[in-house]
């Protein structure tokens, strides 16, 4: 007859010999049926296996008909960070320390940002909801307290940095909308040797000699954008150039004659949108 050992540290006492009616198993545990596999409990009650392992100190996947299982093991959830939440007020509505969700999300600072999934470990994967009193009474004295405000002070602190990150690639997608800059500007034609007369947006310039156009470099100023341009008018921002870099743009004229008496000036421009 085999002997089984069971370690009493275990979170339900695990039953092994031979058993002559199934006992009802009671709230957390499972009475293990003749070929059940551990993967197969686990799937069972939405765990893992080195879950099951874990909550009934199994060393293998072995599992034996009669055997009781503890099922009442650690579930992960998973929160989603809101505007003004900070590593305290969460440990605090799941019922655990703050230690324990920068180890379970490899976190080495207190810093979180909204919109970040933070994973949460509960027992039976139930939220331990704190209510505002409870909240509130936490922390005993005015020196308590203190800690708390300096990470609430440095979590905002850190959602504006984050918010200003997050901020930065469309604000570089539309780079001075409604502003002013002055910008050097030279003019171009499409009516010369080897010239294409397309845009690089596709417009044909020959076949429209009189487009406002402007040729621009699209980290500054975004391709497609009406821009009004002082003593030009009002163009588009349909072409780039590989002299047209930063501040500069090339303004669209009909004709080389135009071009030349154009020349190269200091202009001011608007971008409208």
């Amino acid at each position: 007859m085999k002997k089984f050992i069971f370690t009493l540290g275990t979170t339900a006492i695990l039953s092994a010999g031979f058993v002559g009616a199934a006992s009802a198993s009671t709230s957390g545990t499972y009475h293990v049926e003749k070929g059940d596999t551990l993967w197969k409990v686990a799937q069972k009650h939405s765990v893992s296996v080195d879950e099951l392992k874990d909550a009934n100190n199994l060393t293998s996947n072995i599992i034996y008909p009669n055997q009781e299982l503890n099922v009442a093991t650690i579930k992960e959830m998973t929160h989603k960070v809101q505007q003004g939440n900070t590593l305290w007020s969460i440990s605090q509505q799941y019922g655990v320390t703050v230690d324990q969700i920068k180890e379970w999300n490899g976190l080495k600072s207190d810093l979180i940002y909204p919109g970040e999934q933070l994973k949460i470990q509960s027992p039976n994967g139930q939220a331990q909801q704190s209510s505002p009193s409870v909240a509130q009474a936490a922390p005993e004295t005015q020196q308590a307290q203190a800690p708390a405000e300096q990470a609430q002070k440095e979590q905002q602190q850190a959602q504006a940095e984050q918010a200003q990150k997050q901020q930065q690639p469309a604000e570089s997608s539309q780079q001075a909308s409604g502003k002013s800059m002055t910008v050097e500007a030279t003019a171009y034609t499409a009516n010369c040797a080897g010239c294409s007369g397309t845009t690089a947006t596709g417009v044909d310039l020959k076949a429209n000699p009189n487009q406002k156009v402007i040729a621009v470099d699209p980290s500054v100023i975004p391709l497609g954008s009406k821009v009004y341009v002082e003593g030009y008018g009002e163009a588009v921002a349909a072409d780039t150039g590989g002299a047209i870099k930063g501040n500069r743009i090339d303004v669209f004229v009909p004709s080389e004659g135009d071009a030349q008496q154009f020349g190269r000036k200091s202009v001011k421009i608007t971008v409208v949108n």
